[in-house]
């Protein structure tokens, strides 16, 4: 068995990013007889740190966007020799290069996440971030890229795109997969708290949007189309949008305001972030889940819609989108404005049985593709694998395994 360290930047919930699959993964490879630590460059507050499923080391002090934080590095020279391997999880801010320097000249071996990191549509939407990213890969990522044991990608559309950002790219890249836990609780019970939290959402014909409100979620395209489904829809058609989510960059008053405009407001509901049962709920409560991000790594929030059959409409660019076409478990389009019109109005045509085995099948592609322990047991492959080989250049066992 062994004994693995994850490293994040932040392990609130709220912050958004690779937690929750951190938890996930580390909770199903727990009950496998591995020990999971978990060690986070911010303060988590102490609510999240009495309620973590995993140990959880924690820092005081880290400052600006990058978290750099002084006292980590030391840390994990000190306890390095209590784990046998250490997971990086993102990348450009300090916590990757915690583990490239906490472990040099030791022979426990770091993997990265880059948890779509390396996604080129960041270098289209903020050219000057890139620019800035492009600087920081010459100077110090690239460095820590090379020195992983593997880059582990949750999907092969993520590894694909991930060649395309940035030069040189020198690495070991493996597909390890991603998922969730299968729901548990009384779906039933999960509807009427949801309920109580959306109360008129009751009774509605019911989308939802449930990820982080902000811009790189195309979230103002959805109320766009929200407003044309209404207008084309006969005026008996209850259709009810749910935008789930923390605002973390203020966008919230702006997309009120374009329901305003279109005098919808009374036809949108802003529950803020959903957690435990009454995020469950709204899963189960709604026809179906909506995301028409611009860039979406894997989708958490997509898979965990799927296992609750829940019907998935999204864009091209959730990197998972290959494979819920093919199943058909939902509906795909482009991130643009015409795509998301295309999504609501093509699912607003679907006659009732259609759409019923649609949330059958999306349960069905859940269970064979994105299920969270077949995810847990090829990390561990991974690493085991990457182990044994200290000096070796063979494909890793029972993986996709490529050389750049």
């Amino acid at each position: 068995m062994l004994k693995l360290l994850h490293i994040v930047t932040s392990a609130n919930p709220a912050s958004g990013g690779p937690i929750e699959g951190v938890k996930q993964l580390g909770a199903v490879n727990s009950r496998a007889g591995h020990s999971i630590d978990v060690a986070c460059l911010t303060d988590p507050g102490a609510e999240v740190q009495a309620n973590f499923p995993l140990k959880l080391h924690s820092f005081k002090k880290s400052y600006l966007s990058y978290c750099y934080c002084p006292d980590a590095v030391g840390w994990l020279r000190k306890n390095r020799d209590e784990y046998d391997a250490v997971i990086v999880n993102g990348m450009w801010q300090y916590n990757s290069v915690v583990a490239w320097r906490g472990l040099k000249g030791s022979n426990i071996p770091y993997f990265v996440y880059p948890h779509g990191m390396l996604d080129p549509w960041f270098a289209r939407a903020y050219p000057l971030k890139h620019l800035k990213k492009y600087l920081y890969w010459w100077f110090l990522q690239e460095r820590v890229v090379r020195g992983a044991k593997a880059l582990l990608f949750t999907c092969e559309e993520e590894r694909r795109l991930a060649r395309k950002s940035f030069s040189p790219y020198r690495c070991k890249e493996v597909v390890v997969n991603y998922g969730t836990s299968n729901p548990k609780g009384d779906p039933a019970a999960q509807r009427e708290k949801f309920y109580q939290r959306c109360p008129e959402a009751r009774g509605k014909r019911m989308l939802l949007f449930l990820s982080r409100i902000h811009e790189k979620k195309g979230c103002d395209m959805l109320v766009n189309s929200f407003a044309e489904l209404l207008q084309k829809s006969p005026s008996c058609e209850p259709w009810h949008l749910v935008m789930a989510g923390p605002d973390q960059t203020g966008l919230v008053p702006s997309l009120k305001a374009i329901a305003e405009g279109f005098g919808i407001s009374d036809r949108i509901s802003w529950p803020g972030m959903l957690k435990d049962d009454d995020k469950w709920g709204a899963f189960h409560a709604c026809e179906a889940f909506v995301l028409p991000s611009h860039q979406e790594n894997f989708g958490i929030a997509v898979v965990e819609a799927m296992a609750c059959k829940a019907p998935v409409l999204i864009s091209k660019q959730v990197n998972i989108w290959r494979e819920i076409e093919e199943d058909g478990a939902g509906l795909v389009e482009s991130d643009d404005q015409h795509g998301t019109n295309r999504l609501l109005t093509r699912w607003a045509a679907l006659p009732p049985e259609r759409r019923q085995r649609m949330g059958e099948t999306a349960q069905v592609t859940f269970l064979e593709r994105f299920e969270i322990h077949r995810a847990a047991s090829n990390m561990i492959k991974a690493i085991q694998g990457g182990m044994a080989m200290q000096d070796s250049t063979r494909p890793l066992p029972g993986l996709i395994a490529r050389h750049s």
